[in-house]
């Protein structure tokens, strides 16, 4: 197939390619040159109706699709992507600036990954049902949503607006995409292959264009139900006050500012060749980026030394130079913020240890944003440096002396998005990683990811978990940390009627009378379903912490339980008493369990 795109990008809606209602467009420019290089749809609500239009069409018969069918067609697209790689990334490069390698290696196979890995999950996803002894079964059925919209980042342009899409259509909804207008190229590329793979008109419309014009008429369409973005915090906010009063489902991925926690006992050169990815893949433009270095006191100037040397070593250059390890930053706009912060860092008494500068490249690329990998010293937790997102090839460097001192620097970031964690005392990575306020948490690795398991952030990171194979429903946090497993907030309500067995409350919602006996035998129960859910089992439990709000009272009784469930388990065991529980619970567990051998 021919992937060549024209000067003036379209739409994609109801299966065909057409210019934006208002023939406006929008300048796409190659951040590696500085050279404007297409033109893109300046579409608005207009268009949007068009696409919502098309998608209430596709719905009744997408939705009533087989799951054979879609896997199909899915993994026709998945097929026409490897087939393409070459063309497709070539355009990523172009329009990103990221090194072409990268593009090669990373952006477009995890693309044809998303739809290769939701096709064939569509194939195995099985309904949940719950059996009443003698009496009944409850079970629960997946629909469609309806229509979806996803609007996804500049940075990872196929690859995140691939996450996105491919799960919503492998479960039979229709999609109204919107791509950044900053990278707009491989997605108007995704339209052609999806014509070309036979996605039935409408099922996935792409719209290009801005935020106010065109994304946010995306947010408020009446007939758009459910909203996944990633992007900035501060368009996440906006987007969740026009959503969240229209009842929309949301998943909202957002910023971070990660801790990359280097501990004196790590391996040490597997710790600085990863270190060095972590901190300037793709320019530092990965919303998982380490971009605060916290490094034990004991090993802080010969990590420092080091670093700085292999920092130095990386030659920003042409992106499609195969020896270049640095492309540009996306944008002039983009390029000015992060010379900002920069300039910032200084002002409230950083040490540029190494870069901090921009670089003129000769040739072709003389007129385009590049900047020095950069590393500074010498600023606390708490300024705007160590606080505020820069999302570009920036890193901090942070020492501490003491475990408790580590997770405190860790935490102090609004964020929660990721955390890396280099020991090789398992224990002190096991302990650290269910402290860490983060959504994900690498230990001696980074960016391993699988599919299968669920990915989002905390805090300011965002709302929502997006991907795997697997969701848990109604049940409370879980969350996987290489092979363990970490439950929180396991508290005793029933599955089937979210009650509290033996609870009486009065009109106004305070506890009559509490059964702590039927309590722990529920709480049991729970924990025992989610385990199974996750993929592992009760023999399997190797830290439990109690939490009770009357110790004095319940303990006597809880006890005795607990016995009887873990009398062949050898689990480390923590009772503490609390002044409250989400009312009106009297007992929660908080688990820690292996997955897998």
């Amino acid at each position: 197939m021919n992937l060549t795109a024209p000067y003036y990008l379209e739409n994609y809606i109801d299966g065909n390619l057409i210019a934006p209602l208002s023939s406006k467009f929008i300048d796409c420019v190659n951040p590696a040159t500085a050279e404007v290089f297409a033109q893109i749809p300046d579409s608005n609500e207009q268009d949007v109706e068009l696409a919502v239009n098309a998608a209430k069409r596709a719905f009744t018969s997408w939705s009533k699709t087989t799951t054979e069918e879609r896997f199909t067609i899915l993994n026709r697209i998945a097929d026409l992507i490897d087939a393409n790689l070459e063309e497709l990334a070539l355009a990523e490069t172009n329009d990103n600036g990221k090194p072409l390698w990268l593009s090669k290696m990373v952006d477009i196979p995890r693309a044809s990954s998303n739809f290769r890995f939701f096709a064939t999950g569509i194939m195995h996803f099985a309904a949940e049902s719950h059996s009443m002894t003698d009496k009944a079964i409850n079970y629960t059925l997946r629909n469609p949503i309806g229509i979806v919209g996803c609007i996804s980042p500049w940075n990872l342009p196929l690859y995140l607006f691939t996450w996105k899409i491919a799960p919503a259509l492998a479960a039979g909804n229709c999609v109204i995409a919107k791509p950044s207008e900053v990278t707009p190229l491989t997605s108007f590329l995704l339209s052609k292959i999806c014509i070309e793979a036979g996605l039935p008109a409408g099922v996935l419309n792409i719209l290009h264009g801005n935020g106010p014009n065109c994304g946010e008429a995306i947010v408020k369409h009446k007939d758009i139900k459910a909203i996944s973005f990633t992007g900035s915090t501060r368009a996440g906010e906006r987007i969740a006050s026009i959503a969240a009063p229209m009842f929309k489902k949301l998943s909202l991925e957002l910023g971070g500012k990660n801790p990359n926690i280097i501990f004196a006992d790590c391996d040490w050169d597997k710790m600085m060749k990863t270190t060095i990815q972590s901190s300037f893949s793709n320019q530092g433009q990965i919303c998982l980026c380490g971009s605060r270095i916290l490094i034990e006191e004991s090993v802080y100037e010969k990590f420092k030394t080091e670093f700085i040397q292999r920092t130095k070593a990386l030659k920003v250059g042409d992106p499609l130079d195969a020896t270049s390890k640095q492309g540009a930053v996306v944008s002039k706009m983009h390029f000015d913020k992060v010379m900002g912060c920069i300039e910032l860092a200084k002002q409230e008494g950083g040490k540029i240890l190494c870069g901090g500068n921009a670089v003129k490249i000769e040739g072709r690329c003389e007129n385009g944003h590049f900047i020095e990998p950069t590393i500074i010293e010498g600023l606390g937790p708490n300024c705007k440096t160590n606080a505020e997102e820069i999302f570009g090839p920036v890193v901090t460097l942070q020492s501490f002396k003491t475990e408790d001192e580590a997770l405190q620097l860790a935490n102090t970031s609004n964020y929660g998005l990721a955390a890396t964690i280099w020991t090789q005392d398992i224990s002190k990575a096991n302990r650290l990683a269910a402290k860490v306020e983060s959504g994900i948490v690498w230990i001696n690795c980074w960016l391993l990811r699988d599919l299968r398991t669920a990915f989002g952030g905390v805090k300011n990171s965002g709302v929502g978990r997006e991907g795997a194979a697997k969701p848990l429903g109604a049940y409370p946090h879980a969350r996987r940390v290489g092979n363990l497993l970490f439950l929180s907030g396991i508290g005793s309500r029933r599955a089937e009627d979210n009650k509290i067995p033996g609870l009486e409350l009065d009109e106004n919602g305070n506890i009559v009378k509490y059964d702590i006996a039927l309590e722990t035998h529920q709480v049991m129960a729970n924990v025992k379903a989610v385990l199974e859910a996750s993929g592992s089992s009760w023999d399997k439990i190797v830290d439990v912490t109690v939490f009770l709000t009357n110790m004095q009272k319940d303990f006597p009784i809880y006890n005795k339980i607990y016995a009887e469930y873990f009398s062949d388990v050898q689990a480390c065991r923590t009772t503490v008493e609390v002044k409250s529980l989400p009312t009106p619970i009297c007992i929660e567990l908080k688990v820690i369990a292996i997955v897998g051998e």
